[in-house]
């Protein structure tokens, strides 16, 4: 066996860099000739059934990053490793590692000194022991050829895709459980991580209250702490927990989210850092405008299907939803290019880029490992 995939993400909640390695694979189960050769390795403590190959190589010493820098590379001396979720052993030579974003050097302050020093450690090991370095976007390329001192060369993109949320079953029961039937709405994915910038998309719904009968549904672990993290005083995060606008939908399946997009009039996605950005994807591929930042990474996913504002203004977040929510002609516009783009965006073609990239360098690949083409 020649090629083994890191499975530490089997055992992780699905975030987007977990996503990103599931699709993927999945996409090569069903592109690559000999996907069936292709081995995953995965700790004793993943998910039943979490593997998206067939494959699978049960390395059942220790957990976590003992798992991953020590019983990972013994179980895989001698062949080639690939991992896909931001990580890998840092002393392991024959391996191509993913790298989403440069987050832990470009906003340094939304992770703690532990994780960060951590993190910096390892992309600086990385960088030595792995030739190749896979990345989603031509903006996190730049930022890790600047950062890290990579030449462009070693550094390759592969953009992720969209067409996973085509196969996913929509659970329109949470609109109903939300009493969200028949009423207008914009879906705001937040998060506690301040990037998100969820704290100035609450600051910019509470602008909008003359929009009589409109909701702001917000989706994910949106809370007061929120607030403090952004800077804002408490007594405005206690009026955004009190505005009757904003409904709390918490953490949702992906049935869930596809049918809240499907209903929903917009997504507001103004995030302050990116390396690729799914969300807005996702929501035009089910027909859901989106609003979305300025940000390099979003602007390179998103091209001229989404609607841009400037994420630091509060006062142009408001401007643009309300454009969104009120002018039918505009939103219907935003619509039909949002499902244009997202359709065009498919992980069989990312997953034959991965495989053409593997095939193309000389680490002595099975060649029987082939990838049929996608037109």
């Amino acid at each position: 066996m020649r090629l083994v995939v890191n499975g530490k993400f089997t055992a992780q909640r699905l975030t987007g860099v977990q996503r990103v390695a599931y699709e993927l694979l999945r996409a090569v189960r069903s592109t690559c000739a000999a996907a069936n050769e292709i081995e995953m390795a995965v700790p004793k403590n993943a998910l039943e059934a979490a593997s998206p190959l067939e494959r699978q190589r049960r390395v059942p010493w220790l957990k976590g990053d003992l798992w991953e820098q020590i019983a990972l590379p013994l179980a895989t001396r001698g062949e080639l490793l690939l991992s896909l979720c931001n990580s890998g052993p840092i002393f392991k030579r024959r391996h191509v590692v993913m790298v989403h974003d440069m987050a832990v050097y470009d906003t340094p302050l939304t992770f703690s000194w532990m994780f960060r020093t951590w993190y910096r450690v390892k992309f600086a090991m990385l960088i030595r022991h792995a030739p190749i370095l896979l990345t989603v976007s031509a903006f996190s390329k730049a930022r890790i050829c600047a950062l890290l001192g990579v030449d462009e060369s070693r550094v390759r993109v592969v953009r992720p895709g969209t067409d996973h949320f085509g196969r996913i079953e929509s659970d329109p029961s949470i609109v109903d459980r939300l009493a969200l039937a028949n009423v207008k709405y914009c879906v705001i994915v937040g998060s506690l991580d301040p990037r998100k910038n969820l704290a100035r998309v609450l600051a910019a719904v509470g602008r909008l209250g003359y929009l009589r009968g409109v909701k702001f549904v917000v989706v994910g672990g949106a809370n007061s702490r929120v607030f403090a993290q952004s800077g804002e005083a408490p007594d405005s995060a206690a009026a955004h927990e009190s505005n009757a606008q904003i409904v709390r939908a918490g953490y949702v399946s992906d049935g869930q989210l596809k049918a809240l997009y499907e209903h929903a009039a917009c997504l507001a996605f103004p995030s302050l850092y990116e390396g690729f950005g799914l969300p807005p994807l996702e929501a035009m591929f089910c027909g859901c405008p989106a609003i979305v930042s300025q940000h390099p990474a979003l602007a390179e996913a998103c091209g001229d299907a989404a609607m841009y504002c400037d994420a630091e203004s509060v006062e142009d977040i408001a401007d643009k939803i309300e454009r969104m929510l009120t002018n039918d002609a505009l939103r219907a516009s935003y619509k039909e290019k949002g499902l244009l783009h997202a359709h065009a965006h498919g992980w069989d073609r990312s997953a034959c880029e991965l495989m053409k990239i593997l095939r193309g360098e000389t680490y002595e690949i099975e060649p029987a490992i082939a990838v049929r083409s996608v037109a």
